[in-house]
């Protein structure tokens, strides 16, 4: 299981800046994804640990988790992004 991250397309900024919001303050949580999750982060950094490996992403970057996913997330810089599930 893995975290993908990437910049995304120009389609997909268009696509997602009607999509909801999630935000939260420097923190560090356990997490689980039970559907898929896209998502880009308008803001901050995060290091997310999960089995087999660790990622970090900021403002500007596409990522997407898979269904699944057991993690901690490590939010350095107060984070905000638009969302999707499935």
């Amino acid at each position: 299981m893995q975290v993908i991250v990437r910049k995304p397309s120009d389609e997909e900024k268009a696509m997602f800046s009607t999509k909801p919001t999630w935000g939260c303050g420097v923190s560090e949580f356990d997490w689980y994804y039970d559907e898929r999750e896209a998502c880009i982060l308008t803001e901050g950094e995060v290091t997310v640990d999960y089995d087999g490996g660790s990622v970090s992403f900021g403002a500007g970057d596409y990522v997407i988790f898979p269904q699944g996913l057991k993690c901690v997330w490590k939010v350095t810089k107060p984070v905000k992004k638009n969302y999707q599930f499935g």
